[in-house]
Formats: C-alpha cells, sequence, structure tokens
C-alpha cells in the first residue's frame, strides 16, 4: 500500500459496488449482467475483484465485509 492513497479512494469502484448493490437483493448473475447491460461473466469478474481486494473467500463473506466497513447498506 502506497501512502494514504487508500483513504482518498473508496475500495470498490461504482461498477463493483452496483454489482454487490444487486447481489444484496438478492439477484442471480444473471439479473445483474442484464440490468447493468454486462455480460455475465463481467459480473463474476467483479464480484471476484471485490474478494480478492477484501481477502474473502465467496460472495457472502464479501457482503459482510462491505457491510462491516461501511462501504454497503443492507
Amino acid at each position: 500500500m502506497k501512502g494514504n492513497d487508500q483513504h482518498a479512494k473508496p475500495l470498490l469502484t461504482n461498477r463493483e459496488r452496483e454489482v454487490f448493490e444487486l447481489l444484496v437483493q438478492d439477484k442471480t448473475t444473471k439479473e445483474i449482467a442484464q440490468q447493468l447491460f454486462i455480460s455475465e461473466k463481467t459480473v463474476r469478474n467483479h464480484i471476484s475483484n471485490v474478494m480478492q481486494k477484501l481477502g474473502v473467500k465467496g460472495r457472502s463473506q464479501a457482503v459482510v465485509e462491505l457491510v462491516r466497513l461501511g462501504e454497503l447498506k443492507i
């Protein structure tokens, strides 16, 4: 990590946030893809990128961690 960059920059990109906001509404990968006009593969990429950033395994752990960090409201 470099200096204080992490405070200035939000953890999630806008797109990752959109994906997770739909994920917590119980949307499937396919539904998220259709709603955001992106491919299912792209949805899965966003989800795995976020899991990597957080160092968690699994979508539900990622959601729990994002809520804990105040990045996501459910």
